[in-house]
């Protein structure tokens, strides 16, 4: 699959959770925005896999580029961090005391990953092989 639709994707994808993240206190469309973009990134790391042999390529840490291996860091913490939010998120939505400050944190923490995945993901060309 190219790169441009791909980071294209990525953009999208980042551009929906800034979207929930405005709409964070209409609890409907926040749900919403930000389950489409979690689902996207997952189905994009999917593409990449079957693509690009993502994981094959990330298996080389010590051979790799650092930008890569620093990239794949940022984006396997974004996918354990989406696990994390989706729990958070169900106990928001059950109204559970004492849980929307750690939402609020684990959220802008995903956020921020997600954000420094798509940016070094234009320097972070896994070798050819």
């Amino acid at each position: 699959m190219e790169t441009w639709l791909m980071q294209t994707q990525s953009l999208c994808i980042v551009l929906l959770m800034l979207a929930g993240i405005v709409a964070r206190r209409r609890r409907q469309l926040h749900v919403k925005l930000m389950s489409i973009a979690m689902i996207w990134d997952i189905i994009l790391i999917l593409q990449v896999e079957l693509s690009r042999s993502a994981i094959l390529k990330a298996s080389n840490a010590i051979t790799n580029p650092l930008i890569l291996n620093v990239h794949v860091s940022f984006a396997v913490a974004t996918v354990i961090l989406y696990g994390f939010m989706v729990h958070s998120g169900k106990k928001m939505l059950a109204n559970e005391p004492g849980i929307r400050k750690k939402h609020r944190i684990l959220g802008y923490t995903t956020f921020l990953l997600r954000i420094l995945t798509f940016i070094t993901s234009f320097w972070a060309v896994a070798p050819k092989g």
